[in-house]
């Protein structure tokens, strides 16, 4: 695929991510590993109408900006960092959503194995400690986390999903958001969650 396409997948997917309602008018950050180049939504732009002329390139070695007439992501480093620590990964989605949300600022635990896909995808989804949005201190945490995990909460901030590609990292955040709400509606009606036998048979056919 060209440069142009795989940009303009990148805006594509971060406007599916706003119109499912992951996402603020201009939170939130998509990234795609291309080679050696990773390329990223930019910062502070309206999520629902990027196009491929928006999409900003970086090293992913270096993290420099080949692209500097674009404004990055501030969460360009924590992209960076997941694709050096996760050589398997080759898209990454970091949103806002409503439910994810409240639970990465609850003591509540998120249930992620009320259904058998949800923890297919997923497996355990932990909380990442708060640190700063857009600090190196955020991007390093995550990245320690990320290495045995595809999703994450962070904490008091939103939600992470990587995957081989776009359509899978966009899958997990999806899935993730709705871990979330079914978590919420759990508070209402008693479900249960698949035992841990179970667990590990699903965790062995990832």
């Amino acid at each position: 695929m060209e440069m142009e396409e795989r940009k303009a997948e990148v805006a594509s997917f971060m406007g599916r991510i706003y119109d499912r309602g992951l996402t603020t008018a201009t939170g939130g950050n998509l990234s795609v590993r291309a080679g050696a180049l990773m390329l990223i939504t930019p910062s502070g732009k309206d999520k629902a109408s990027l196009s491929a002329d928006d999409i900003a390139e970086v090293d992913i070695s270096t993290g420099e900006n080949l692209t500097p007439g674009k404004k990055l992501s501030i969460e360009t480093e924590m992209h960076r960092l997941i694709y050096l620590r996760r050589p398997d990964i080759g898209a990454v989605a970091h949103s806002h959503p409503l439910f994810s949300c409240l639970f990465s600022a609850s003591t509540v635990p998120l249930r992620s194995a009320i259904i058998a896909e949800d923890y297919y995808l997923l497996g355990d989804v932990p909380v990442v400690p708060y640190r700063q949005m857009g600090s190196k201190a955020l991007a390093e945490a995550v990245a320690e986390h990320i290495v045995h995990h595809d999703a994450l909460l962070l904490r008091n901030h939103g939600a992470l999903a990587v995957g081989k590609d776009l359509l899978s990292a966009f899958d997990r955040l999806e899935c993730l958001e709705q871990c979330a709400h079914l978590t919420f509606l759990s508070r209402v009606i008693d479900v249960d969650d698949i035992n841990e036998k179970d667990r590990a048979a699903i965790a062995l056919m990832r």
